[in-house]
């Protein structure tokens, strides 16, 4: 089982929960995905108890909750084996299970090195746990940059730009294994034009979709039949008859 952690953002949990989504729906192998869940305020619009509170020891934060809780992955992993951090506002559509197969023991971390944006190395990282102790949780709560400032230059792994394709940076690209929508998801009308935002939108809509539920739930125990005036049979669920 591959193991997936994703920065959570309170304040934009569609991200979460697209990206997941494109994860599990184009791996070959089973993969665990967990959230990093750190909430500095609830959104005004949620009640005080619509939002987890927060699940990681640590308080450090920068422009979202996961800034730094990022580099927890190794700690959550007990420091054994090898887990991916992504930043929430990607989509992936490639199988994971091909990156992992990329991995080389040598290194502590492997990432998409942009030349011109090293401020993203970070968004995307495999991490060789074993060779991240240094990352503790008290370590992690002092970092003041996402820089890998914490592993030598050789112990940092380069991987195929494929798989960290930025939008809005990098030049078009017609088959990006990992999109990576920089400057903002294709949900907002300020991004809704985006390179490759129709795929992003495509994956939300399956997200958000079901099946009716006469083809999910008509023949199962819980469905009844209901005699209607003319004599016709309609399915419905058990409640509407019983009044519970």
């Amino acid at each position: 089982m591959l193991r997936v952690f994703i920065g959570v953002d309170h304040r934009q949990l569609i991200s979460f929960n697209v990206l997941q989504q494109s994860i599990w729906r184009n791996s070959s192998v089973p993969v665990a995905i967990t959230p990093l869940v750190i909430n500095k305020d609830n959104p005004p619009h949620f009640s005080k108890n619509s939002i987890t509170t927060d699940q990681l020891p640590i308080q450090n934060q920068g422009l979202t909750p996961f800034t730094f809780s990022r580099f927890m992955v190794p700690w959550l992993c007990n420091y054994q084996g090898w887990a991916l951090f992504l930043d929430s506002d990607m989509l992936v559509l490639g199988d994971v299970a091909e990156l992992f197969k990329l991995t080389t023991p040598e290194y502590s971390v492997m990432v998409v090195k942009h030349p011109k944006h090293e401020f993203e190395w970070a968004s995307m990282m495999l991490f060789n746990c074993e060779k991240c102790k240094v990352l503790t949780p008290e370590y992690v709560d002092k970092l003041k940059t996402t820089k890998l400032i914490w592993a030598a230059p050789e112990e940092v792994g380069a991987l195929p730009s494929e798989w960290n394709h930025l939008v809005g940076y990098d030049k078009p690209r017609d088959n990006p294994k990992l999109i990576h929508y920089t400057q903002g998801n294709p949900c907002f009308p300020e991004t809704d034009d985006c390179e490759h935002a129709d795929i992003w939108v495509d994956e939300f809509k399956l997200m958000i979709s079901a099946a009716p539920w006469l083809e999910l739930m008509g023949t199962s125990v819980h469905a009844a039949r209901d005699v209607q005036k003319d004599g016709s049979i309609k399915i419905v669920p058990k409640y509407k008859l019983e009044g519970l």
